[in-house]
């Protein structure tokens, strides 16, 4: 019972799929990171499915572009994209690691997020009007390997902050069993995409890493670790590199 209250949570907290309420304890957020990856299942199938549907039914180039651009956020309620951008506010700010924490708690968009959304999407239309149908199941799978590799960050990288939901849940998270789980949910999808496609899936993956080692860099070293803004903005970023990996592999491979 425990277990799937955890998961319900997951998916409540990180989807916008209608979930009964539920209260937190102690007991039943132990579990949470655990299904976070299971978000990215569901929305993996969503992509590859509705892609499937719309260029085998001849869709317009923008039409297809468009709605597989906005699929993910409307999967996922936008809220890795709202860390996305407030961190895109911090690091434009140039302030030092207290001023970069405090502008990550605050709720209103600077127009360094605006110009930062603008250019994501923008970028992501255009990388999805060069996807074919084949690449859709390597996309699908980066998915699983982005909020894998989020999961296993929040986990055993160091906090930036002694508060907030990225915080509650490496605390009441059992940390061993769930690292080895998300090592799965990591080397499961990336062994997957090497196995649909192996150019484009191993660039895929390799781009998926360097976002990561990346990410690593600039938590601990600007933001003294890890938050939920910026597991946010790494699973965007980790996403967006795999699309452009997949697309770019499908160019020139």
């Amino acid at each position: 019972m425990v277990i799937l209250q955890s998961l319900v949570i997951a998916l409540s907290m990180y989807s916008k799929i209608p979930m009964p309420r539920i209260a937190w304890t102690e007991d039943n957020t132990k579990h949470v990171m655990c299904f976070f990856p299971v978000v990215g299942i569901i929305t993996g199938v969503c992509v590859w499915g509705a892609g499937t549907f719309l260029l085998r039914n001849e869709c317009g180039v923008l039409l297809f572009s468009s709605v597989m651009t906005v699929l993910p956020v409307a999967v996922n309620g936008g809220i890795h994209m709202d860390g996305l951008l407030d961190t895109i506010d911090a690091l434009s700010s140039y302030g030092d690691r207290e001023k970069k924490l405090e502008i990550l708690k605050d709720s209103h968009a600077g127009a360094f997020a605006i110009i930062g959304a603008c250019c994501y999407f923008i970028l992501c239309l255009g990388l999805w009007s060069e996807v074919t149908e084949d690449m859709l199941p390597v996309i699908a799978c980066g998915y699983v390997l982005s909020r894998g590799m989020s999961g296993f960050a929040i986990l055993t990288f160091p906090s930036a902050s002694e508060k907030g939901l990225a915080r509650t849940f490496k605390e009441g998270t059992r940390g061993l069993h769930a690292a080895v789980l998300m090592i799965l949910y990591i080397l499961i999808p990336a062994a997957g995409m090497f196995i649909l496609s192996p150019g484009p899936g191993l660039l895929a993956v390799a781009g998926a890493a360097g976002t990561f080692a990346c990410y690593r860099v600039t938590a601990v070293r600007r933001f003294g670790g890890v938050t939920g803004d910026l597991a946010g903005y790494f699973l965007q970023l980790c996403e967006l590199a795999v699309l452009g990996c997949v697309a770019a592999g499908g160019i020139f491979m």
